[in-house]
């Protein structure tokens, strides 16, 4: 047993600060992400998800000028953009995906011209290395508080919302026939969308949060149909991948030829990636399964008999 520890966890793995941190932030993002995720999916919004992670990029950089934690910029962004997103959206799909698409591109031209700042009047060096793809072993203990009242308060949405998320996920006419304000619980779910985002975004980078936030829900959709049970397995996924991809980036650094680490947001993903296409192939494999008695059943079915063919008339017959 000690000798497959050894093997599986690099000496000093437990002992680390910076890995302990990794983990609590990373579980809380991952867990927090995989959760809000299984309604973004099924909703329908996984672009709106994509482009708050986007936007996500202008609140980190201006936090590097402002001297704050990027966590506060990225949060104070999407929450912004997810309440400017509801406000000029249509109930409409086509309707949505354009007011998202015109909040992206504006936040991204002002993200260009914070990185812009950030690289030439500040001396916050790697600045946009780690706001693109995360640094979860540079992680400050400071910023743990913030860290858990932003996934409390996404899970609370999730949570006393569950019942008209989901009606309103299947179909929103119903909600709205049944009492429930669609268009508030969409901007709260945007909400918890952004927080989620921004959570992920300081783990594993802007550009990968969305793979945190879509990527587990997906998987867990694939396993099972079930909504709830979806929403607890996307949740236990992310958390998997993420520690996972804790503990492979840790080992990369006694890896040759360089020994000098790799990025935790690569294992991260390429574990996520990994997950759905199992998860893709288990769910043919499933199907076939369930065709195959069917086919075997039909093969074995006995086929009606043909008519018997009318006799042909007696040479006789015409006399």
């Amino acid at each position: 047993m000690t000798g497959l520890l050894h093997l599986l966890f690099a000496p000093g793995f437990f002992s680390s600060a910076p890995v302990r941190l990794a983990l609590l932030t990373g579980g809380v993002a991952a867990l927090v992400s995989g959760a809000v995720g299984a309604f973004t999916v099924l909703r329908g919004q996984s672009y709106a998800g994509h482009a708050l992670a986007d936007i996500s990029v202008t609140g980190g950089s201006g936090s590097y000028l402002l001297g704050i934690s990027p966590l506060l910029g990225f949060a104070g962004t999407g929450v912004l953009a997810a309440g400017v997103m509801d406000m000029i959206g249509i109930r409409r799909p086509r309707g949505r995906d354009l007011a998202t698409g015109i909040v992206r591109g504006a936040g991204l031209g002002i993200a260009a011209l914070l990185l812009y700042w950030d690289t030439t009047h500040t001396a916050a060096t790697g600045a946009a290395v780690t706001i693109l793809f995360g640094s979860m072993f540079t992680l400050s203990p400071t910023v743990v508080p913030l860290v858990i009242a932003c996934g409390a308060v996404a899970l609370a949405i999730v949570v006393v919302l569950y019942r008209p998320l989901l009606l309103s996920s299947v179909s929103a006419d119903l909600a709205a026939a049944r009492g429930i304000r669609v268009r508030a619980v969409g901007l709260a779910c945007l909400l918890a969308i952004a927080l989620a985002v921004s959570l992920s975004a300081l783990t594993v980078g802007t550009i990968l949060s969305t793979a945190l936030l879509v990527g587990p829900a997906a998987i867990a959709l694939r396993i099972t149909r079930r909504p709830g049970l979806a929403t607890v397995a996307a949740a236990l996924i992310g958390v998997a991948v993420t520690w996972l991809g804790i503990v492979l980036a840790y080992d990369s650094f006694t890896w040759p030829p360089r020994y000098d680490g790799w990025p935790v947001s690569f294992f991260v993903v390429a574990l996520t990636f990994a997950g759905y296409l199992l998860a893709q192939l288990g769910g043919r494999g499933r199907r076939a399964a369930r065709r195959r008695p069917a086919r075997l059943a039909a093969a074995a079915a006995p086929r009606p008999s043909a008519p018997p063919a009318p006799a042909a008339p007696s040479a006789s017959a015409g006399r």
